[in-house]
């Protein structure tokens, strides 16, 4: 598998991040597990990259994270959207999709030019 900064456009992995929490409180190693999972192995998030992302999204307000225990019993951190990150990730999420499916339309194009 290529590494993750080559696969993925500056900022995606914001949302990535975001959307992944968005269902429930959840610890760094299970959100890397779930965009894994989900991708079908595609988007692979090495730790040096998901927990400062972590960390910036806490600061910026768009993350809130308690204390809790894992299902093995250990202690980690467990992240949430707060309403703004809600916010940002509607927002993201509608910019990305218009931006795919404007690229889809360009690279629908027949080779004589667009249809």
């Amino acid at each position: 598998m290529a590494e993750l900064k080559s696969n993925l456009p500056q900022g995606t992995l914001d949302l990535l991040i975001l959307k992944a929490v968005a269902f429930d409180p959840v610890h760094g190693y299970a959100i890397a597990q779930r965009l894994e999972q989900v991708s079908r192995g595609v988007v692979q998030v090495p730790e040096g990259s998901l927990y400062p992302a972590l960390h910036r999204l806490e600061n910026r307000g768009l993350l809130a994270a308690d204390w809790k225990k894992t299902d093995t019993g250990r202690e980690a951190k467990f992240y949430r959207l707060t309403r703004k990150g809600r916010k940002q990730l509607e927002a993201e999420a509608a910019g990305w999709q218009r931006l795919t499916e404007a690229i889809g339309l360009i690279l629908g194009m027949a080779d004589g030019g667009a249809q």
